[in-house]
């Protein structure tokens, strides 16, 4: 049975509030995603959060049973999914890109942020900004009963709130990033171009 519930303000950070849609109504997925794309045209970095949660299940009877999506704003999905124009980040993504494959479902560009961004001081393999990620939501905390019904449609309130900021700090984080790393090579470029001009100027006599 389809069904559509839509929170308005779901309280992510200090005043940062997030426009939630849990459905399962494939109409009202295609119509939000064509949302997001009318959004992302838009965007320098067309940038999505994304996670998922599975089922109960083990090894090869475990599936994805829900897909979180975020943008920074209020087609089918596997074509969306698949669109190289955009980029899904998130955290321990390598194996939801995986268990998505097993339902056939493609995310052609995705950044793994464990991979990519790590913390000076790391003394693990994946320390990163994943152990801080908590700084841009408020801990939703499930008990390890609620963490087993992912699979129970539509999902609680709690659940809702968990799996959206899951997504949104995912997507903030990166978004952040990516402005970070652009203003460091716009500099770095401008330094360069005023060096070479004062040695330019430096050859003339005057």
């Amino acid at each position: 049975m389809g069904f559509t519930r839509e929170f308005m303000e779901v309280q992510a950070h200090g005043n940062t509030k997030l426009h939630v849609i849990h459905t399962n109504d494939l109409h009202r997925a295609a119509t939000t995603i064509e949302q997001f794309e009318r959004h992302l045209q838009f965007e320098r970095h067309k940038i999505v959060g994304v996670d998922v949660k599975y089922t109960n299940d083990h090894g090869e009877d475990q599936k994805p049973t829900l897909v979180q999506l975020s943008i920074g704003k209020d087609h089918p999905f596997n074509n969306f999914l698949a669109d190289p124009r955009y980029t899904f980040v998130g955290f321990s993504i390598d194996g939801d890109i995986e268990m998505l494959g097993h339902v056939g479902l493609e995310i052609a560009h995705f950044v793994e942020i464990q991979k990519e961004w790590r913390v000076p001081t790391a003394t693990k393999p994946l320390d990163s900004l994943g152990d801080v990620s908590g700084i841009l939501v408020h801990d939703v905390g499930l008990t390890n009963a609620e963490g087993s019904r992912w699979a129970c449609m539509p999902l609680s309130m709690r659940h809702i709130e968990y799996a959206a900021k899951d997504a949104y700090a995912a997507y903030e984080i990166w978004s952040r990033l990516s402005i970070i790393q652009e203003g460091l090579r716009r500099a770095k470029i401008d330094k360069e171009q005023t060096s070479k001009r004062a040695r330019s100027c430096g050859d003339y006599d005057y």
